[in-house]
This record gives C-alpha cells, structure tokens and sequence, in this order.
C-alpha cells in the first residue's frame, strides 16, 4: 500500500475500462485521484465507488481534443490541490474494422483527434504544470502501436503515434533537465468496454478468433494495465523514462 501516496493523478478516459481500474488502484495506494471523461454519469458514479472505499477522487467533464478544456482541467487541479504529480493519458476510440480504401477521411481525422492530438495536448499542458515539480506521464498506446493488424489502419497509425511522442517528449525532459519522466503502455486485447463493442459488432467468430490468438487462451483485465500504469507512475520506476510497457499475454512474443 501507499506506492503514490500524497500524489496527485489525473487520468483521461477514467469513467470505463483500464482509466477506471487505474483511479481505482491509485486511490488504493494513496493517490488524490481525478477522473476525466465523457460519460459522466459513469464519471460520477466511479468517484463516489472510490470515495466509499475511502480514497480521495474528483470528476470532470473533459473533451480531450479541445485544448480549451485540457487548461481549464489542468488549472482546476493545480487550483485544488496545488500540484499535479502523475498524468495518465488513457482517453481513447477503438478502430472501424474498414478496409483502408473504404475509410472516411473524416473517420481517419476523428481517429487522429482523440487517440492522437488528445495525447499530445495533455502531454504539452501536463509537462507544463510539472515543470517546477516534476513527475510521470503515462500515455496509453497499444499493442497495434507496435505491429500492424487488418482493417485498423487510423487506429494502428494513432497508437503508433502516441509511442514515438512519448520516447521524443521523454529525450526532451531530460535534455531540458526536467524531472519528468514520460513513458507509454502497450494493451493487448483486455475485456473493456472498447473491445466488446468490437466483440459484438463481429459476432461470437471475432471473440473466437481473439481467444485463440492469445498464447494464454484469454484475454486480458483492466486491472491487469492499471498494475502496470501504477508502476510507471511510481517512484519504484524513478530510472524508467522513453520506455514502452507491453502487457498482452504473450501476443507479441508469438
């Protein structure tokens, strides 16, 4: 207990899935939590879970591709708690299962702005509001930020994305002497809210498919991502900078 005692967390995306297993352990181990999202009945529900367990969280609303909203966030967390310590950039869209010749420009461009630009801007604001203290960034990448899949081209490109920014902010931190670390996480397929719709849009074959993909024969939880956010954002990964966390049951590894 207590690996982020007395931090303060904001994560994106934290009413649903890996964003909300992540608030909920952080608020375990002694973070002050803030949840942002777009749902936010969830967003309210999640914070009083976690303050009847005893943890300390707030709720906002937060368009994570508005940048107008990303300072609004970030000032009301330095206004309320004076610092911001850890910042998890979870809020994300799932693919389109389109053939690439088949994919909307525009479906591409919406892909880019939350999963993309969404990580950049909280990147720039949250090294912003590190810079006096420092701290950790943890950005949610993707197993298919690492290796192509078909029918996903803008989610692959997106994720992809967020894993050179990541290693590119995190060489700049240090050249600049900021003691901020910034690294990315690397999902495989985790039983979410994102991968069920997926699930459901292609039938009892796709979850089929998944399963026997996976060297484990299962697929993973949200908690299981959360263990590995909360390490990151940890003193216990105090040397651990540019680097890239993968957690998806032994898929990349086959």
């Amino acid at each position: 207990m207590g690996r982020v005692a007395d931090k303060v967390a904001l994560i994106t995306g934290g009413a649903s899935g890996i964003g909300l297993a992540t608030g909920q352990l952080m608020a375990r181990e002694g973070a002050t939590v803030v949840l942002t999202d777009l749902q936010d009945g969830a967003g309210d529900e999640a914070v009083a879970a976690i303050i009847a367990a005893g943890g300390t969280a707030q709720y906002h609303h937060h368009d994570v591709t508005d940048e107008a909203d990303w300072k609004k966030i970030i000032a009301a967390v330095l206004a309320d708690h004076g610092r911001l310590d850890i910042l998890v950039n979870n809020a994300g869209v799932g693919g389109n299962g389109l053939p690439v010749e088949e994919t909307p420009l525009e479906l591409w461009r919406a892909t880019m702005s939350v999963n993309l630009d969404g990580v950049f801007l909280g990147v720039k604001h949250g090294v912003g509001a590190m810079k006096e203290n420092g701290g950790a960034i943890i950005n949610t990448s993707s197993i298919l930020g690492m290796i192509g899949l078909p029918l996903s081209a803008a989610y692959t490109a997106s994720k992809g994305g967020v894993r050179l920014l990541t290693k590119a902010v995190a060489i700049e931190c240090a050249a600049r002497g900021l003691n901020i670390r910034v690294n990315s996480v690397h999902p495989g397929f985790i039983d979410t809210p994102m991968v069920g719709g997926a699930i459901q849009r292609g039938g009892p074959a796709r979850r089929e498919a998944i399963l026997q993909s996976q060297p484990t024969g299962q697929m993973g939880e949200p908690a299981d991502i959360a263990e590995g956010i909360l390490y990151l954002a940890s003193d216990a990964a105090k040397f651990v900078t540019g680097s890239e966390l993968v957690i998806d049951g032994g898929y990349l590894a086959r």
